[in-house]
Formats: C-alpha cells, structure tokens, sequence
C-alpha cells in the first residue's frame, strides 16, 4: 500500500511492486491510496482475508495510520519510507532509498517495538507540543510537496516571528516538574522532526519515553512579553537546535530531560498536541508506552 500523496510516493508504486516482484514476494493485494484516512480501512479488510505481511509505502504520518490497525496482531509491517520525514525508518535503520527498503523487506527479519499511545491513540515517533506543533501545522502538503526536505527548516523560520512560551507540568513514574517551556518533545523512537534527535539513546524498544523540554529564559528573567524577551528566546532555540542532529542539546543548560513509562502533560494555556505529524488534541494528555505491540522488518543486527 502507497500514499501516493507522499513526497515520492506517485512515482514509487510501480517501483516498488516491481523490485518485491524480483526478490521473489508475492503481493495479494496492491493499493494505490489518495486518501490516506482510508488505509486504516483498507488495513483492516486485508488482515480480514488472511493478509500477514503489511507492506507500507509514505511517510511518517501514513506508518503511523497503519500502525493503528496493525498494533498487538499477529502481522508484520513492512516500511518503505517515501515521505519527508521519515523518522520511524531512520529510528530502524532503514536506509531511505526504495532498493534498500525492499531489500530490508526480502532480508526477512522482524523485531519488536514498542507503540507510543497518547489519551489512547498510537504514535511511533514523537509527540510535541510548542514550537514542533506550530511548524507541523505549517507544513502542508503543498509545502512539502515542493520544498521537500527544506520544508521543515521553512516551516521554522516562519514560525519563530509568533512564538510564545507556555507553563507545562509533567507528571512521571518518578517524579513532578513544572517549566516554562518553549517546546516539549515525548519521544517513542529516536529521532523526530526529519532527523533531530530526541536521545543519542533512545531505541525503539526501551518501554519508556525519552522526554525534554526547552525552557523559556525570558520568563525566568521576567522578559516574556518583551521583544527582547523574545529575541533571547530565539536565540535560545538556535543554539539549542545545532546539537540536535548529534544528542547534544540535552546538555544545553535550558533544556531538562527525564525518562518515563508513563507521563501527564498539563500545559497553561491549553495547548494542541501533535503525534507523528498529526493533530491529536488539546492538553492535558496522558502517554503510555505499549511494549513490543508492533512487529516490522528490520535491519538484522550486525
């Protein structure tokens, strides 16, 4: 099954048919899909017939529909990663290119990882709120259609003009904290945003959440509502953002980190909360980690 709304998806499916075709694994079924709201449908009917192996081409936000029919049965996911993200992939080890996808695919090793559910819902990568949400609003289908993987640092740079901090209170396993925030991130695999880090590590099945939060120094200085405030809160962020690639912003002295099997998000104002791209609802929110709940191929381990 291919979002052919995808980045790359249109140009991907006949591809793809036939490079599983040479690798010898018959298809039951091949879905061209427009509207990617019906895969979870068309998921459902194929494991109705007797389907097992589900082999999914899209990007994060398509997996993450799928994952919503397939978690906790008896099947495998396949992953072809056409979008712009392709975060849950990059967290695998899933080379981004169609050949080595399909060839992860014919390679025949599975594993199990663990399913993100946030107020019940499932989520693969990472769940945000502040200025992650603001830059996934951002990205539409047009923006990411044109700019590819420029549309992330696009949707940013617009975003930053607007920003605002927020008051959150995270209830953990272990412990209570309570910031002035700027973004908070609960990470489920290792990476979000097209290749930030949530934690250097953070693996797809630790059972726990791998949490920061980039605080607002503006407010600690009494400056939030200033424009001075808010340039420091920039820069903040811009600093921030050179570790991200490697891990390193969590020793930034603004941000604060912790992991958990559990979480309460509580945010003053309210606020959206995104989940694998996807608009999941308003705080406050409850996380709970699924463990194992989903089986896919993989890479085997060297």
């Amino acid at each position: 099954m291919v979002n052919t709304r995808s980045r790359s998806g249109r140009d991907a499916f006949e591809n793809a048919r036939e490079l599983l075709a040479a690798h010898g694994i018959p298809l039951m079924a091949a879905h061209a899909l427009t509207r990617p709201k019906r895969l979870r449908k068309v998921v459902e009917e194929a494991i109705a017939q007797g389907a097992r192996r589900i082999l999914v081409g899209g990007g994060d936000g398509t997996i993450s529909c799928a994952v919503q029919a397939l978690m906790g049965r008896d099947v495998t996911l396949g992953v072809v990663p056409l979008g712009t993200g392709n975060d849950f992939a990059r967290s695998l080890g899933i080379p981004d290119t169609l050949e080595a996808a399909c060839d992860v695919i014919a390679g025949g090793y599975t594993a199990r990882v663990d399913v993100g559910l946030v107020n019940g819902r499932p989520f693969l990568n990472a769940a945000s709120l502040g200025l992650t949400t603001a830059i996934a609003k951002r990205l539409t289908q047009e923006l990411k259609q044109r700019a590819g993987k420029l549309a992330y640092p696009m949707a940013a740079a617009a975003e930053m003009r607007t920003l605002q901090p927020f008051h959150v209170r995270l209830q953990a396993d272990s412990r209570t904290l309570e910031v002035d925030a700027l973004q908070l991130v609960v990470g489920n695999g290792r990476y979000h945003g097209a290749g930030n880090m949530v934690a250097p590590d953070a693996t797809l099945d630790d059972r726990r959440f791998h949490v920061y939060a980039i605080t607002a120094p503006s407010v600690a200085d009494g400056g939030e509502r200033t424009g001075l405030g808010h340039l420091q809160d920039v820069a903040t962020l811009a600093r921030v953002a050179l570790g991200m690639r490697s891990g390193g912003h969590l020793e930034h002295e603004s941000v604060v980190h912790l992991h958990t099997s559990r979480l309460v998000v509580e945010t003053d104002p309210p606020m959206e909360v995104n989940a694998d791209g996807e608009n999941v609802g308003m705080t406050p929110m409850r996380f709970e980690v699924a463990p194992a709940a989903l089986r896919v191929y993989a890479p085997a381990p060297q």
